[in-house]
């Protein structure tokens, strides 16, 4: 009896413990919650623009040989960004803004720091280790993802945020910014639907990315799949149709 009562405090004990940790990761988030005005907050991307003109195709593959160049100023701008850190008075735009263009010159600074390699996934623990400053602390990549992109109920960042991979969403060849970032997040949604090397669409059957897989809660919080996917094509897709997915290609997206 004793012995049961103590293994049931221990459990217990042990609950509230990780229960306590994780309130205390997440209390160490950066900010992810932005009550501004439309465009409040001023961050210039400017810098993160020239270096996407600069090394950056129109199909989002990288020049990462010639990006070594300008590696300190890619480090720059996100030393920027670091001193920059996000605030609520920010409008949300900003802030989708902001943590979409750390992500991916973080991505590209680490793909340029174990240059030459085959794919991200070469690099130990490429999501996982803490590496992008904010303030004083580092944050993964994952946590920008996960624990605070996909908290700005925004399912289009899944299309604007690159994994230096040829089956992710094309690397967008210019900044986002608050004032375009509408625009910018549709038609880079568009694209990637519409692109028959990452989906292909019939009325009848889909062969998706596995985005959609990985994803789809975040895609389906006001219905199907395919009542996402619809108003992007202009192909009827019957809501019966069998929804399949492709593999996908992790190789380096870099310019051949």
């Amino acid at each position: 009896m004793r012995l049961t009562i103590m293994v049931k405090i221990t459990a217990i004990s042990f609950s509230l413990i990780l229960g306590l940790y994780f309130l205390l990761r997440n209390g160490d988030l950066p900010e992810s919650e932005f009550k501004g005005y439309e465009h409040a907050g001023n961050i210039d991307h400017s810098p993160w623009n020239t270096l996407l003109g600069k090394y950056v195709d129109t199909d989002g593959d990288v020049d990462y040989s010639g990006f070594k160049k300008d590696k300190k100023a890619l480090q720059d701008y996100l030393d920027y960004l670091s001193a920059n850190e996000p605030v609520n008075s920010w409008s949300k735009k900003t802030g989708l803004a902001y943590y979409i263009n750390l992500y991916n010159a973080a991505t590209v600074l680490l793909i340029l720091e174990n240059h030459p390699l085959s794919s991200i996934k070469d690099i130990s623990s490429p999501w996982g280790k803490d590496r992008v400053s904010i303030g004083s602390k580092k944050y993964s990549l994952g946590a920008i993802e996960h624990k605070v992109l996909r908290k700005m109920n925004e399912p289009r960042i899944h299309f604007a945020i690159n994994c230096a991979s040829y089956s992710c969403p094309k690397l967008l060849n210019e900044a986002y910014t608050a004032h375009t970032l509408e625009a910018q997040l549709q038609k880079a949604t568009k694209d990637f639907i519409n692109d028959t090397k990452r989906n292909k669409i019939t009325g009848d059957a889909l062969q998706l990315s596995n985005i959609f897989k990985w994803y789809k809660k975040d895609f389906t919080e006001n219905g199907s799949l395919i009542d996402y996917i619809n108003p992007y094509t202009q192909i009827n897709i019957s809501p019966k149709a069998d929804i399949d997915y492709l593999k996908y290609d992790w190789s380096l997206n870099e310019i051949k």
